[in-house]
């Protein structure tokens, strides 16, 4: 058990700090798209974001249904992120 626990939280280290990397990028945008006035949604991008992350989240093994959970959770957190942009 403990073994696995210790694997487990070694995964947990590199997914948040993937994913702060990723919300620091996307701030970026955010700031980017605010200064070129240019809308917080994106529904190409969006799109194109879902068909490539889905094929990944397949080939990994990745259940669909986690995989769609969160990406919605990452749009949906970046588009907020993106309205309230600085």
């Amino acid at each position: 058990m403990k073994k696995y626990r210790e694997e487990i939280d070694r995964i947990d280290d590199a997914l948040f700090s993937a994913l702060a990397m990723r919300f620091q990028i996307t701030d970026k945008v955010g700031a980017l798209k605010k200064a070129e006035k240019l809308p917080p949604v994106d529904p190409q991008r969006e799109a194109e974001q879902e068909k490539r992350l889905l094929e990944i989240a397949k080939r990994a093994g990745l259940r669909e249904d986690i995989a769609r959970s969160f990406l919605r959770f990452i749009i949906d957190t970046v588009v907020e992120d993106h309205k309230k942009a600085k």
